[in-house]
């Protein structure tokens, strides 16, 4: 359909959209745009978002940590001040690499706490605040500041975890959990299966966007976020526990 090329042709050129520009290009009513907006979304063509819709991003597409740590920082932190606080007295947790995850270690206030990371950002703020905490061994990953690969594996398995918290960079009803990297994907793949309860911490940007390696189906972990989808709200609800933070 033509106007649907339009659409996408000016994605393409702005990466992100609005509503009324759509309209005005496209020569429709609201109600047609937001229509043709559901159709692409739902052919994984593009993402919706408030007000208009965006790029989904390459599913090897992955910003360095530094890049991530001033995207959405607010929310970030709302959202990894409610994770801290599901963390208990005397509790065994691992800490992903990532930015949201990073952001956890000023609000962890329980006392005897033993923390398993794969991120040396996360080792050097947790030793800041004077946290036990251990390092998986294994290559660094200069990207993103995370120890992957087979060493960081074999040595993940050594440990159990009351609970564990994880980013993601793709959050889908039907694909699950993902991210670029294969590596990187079976480090939380494992870190989860060895936590007694495995928490993804996400905004709402994530929702809708896939990469490359799958990590988890939605069912396996809990998430939490600033907001979910409003028109998969309740397809999320039933299929795992969400928490939403007041933003």
């Amino acid at each position: 359909m033509q106007r649907h090329q339009v659409i996408l042709d000016l994605l393409k050129q702005k990466g992100a959209v609005k509503l009324q520009e759509l309209v005005l290009a496209t020569d429709s009513s609201e109600s047609t745009i937001r229509r043709d907006l559901i159709e692409l979304e739902r052919r994984r063509l593009l993402k919706r978002i408030h007000g208009g819709a965006a790029l989904l991003q390459t599913k090897g597409a992955e910003p360095t940590i530094a890049e991530k740590s001033t995207k959405n920082l607010q929310i970030k932190q709302r959202i990894a001040a409610a994770a801290a606080s599901l963390v208990e007295p005397g509790d065994c947790i691992y800490l992903d690499a990532g930015s949201t995850t990073l952001e956890m270690v000023p609000h962890l206030q329980a006392k005897n706490l033993t923390v398993v990371t794969n991120g040396f950002a996360q080792l050097e703020a947790l030793a800041e605040r004077q946290i036990r905490a251990y390092l998986l061994g294994g290559m660094i990953k200069l990207s993103t500041r995370a120890m992957i690969g087979s060493m960081a594996l074999e040595s993940l398995r050594l440990y159990r975890f009351d609970k564990c918290f994880l980013g993601t960079n793709g959050i889908d009803l039907e694909l699950g959990y993902t991210t670029p990297d294969p590596e990187e994907a079976m480090i939380k793949k494992t870190a989860a299966r060895l936590a007694s309860q495995a928490y993804v911490l996400a905004d709402g940007q994530k929702f809708h966007e896939v990469a490359f390696a799958k990590v988890a189906d939605i069912h396996e972990m809990r998430i939490i976020t600033d907001k979910l989808p409003e028109e998969q709200r309740q397809s999320y609800l039933n299929q795992t526990d969400i928490i939403e933070v007041d933003t």
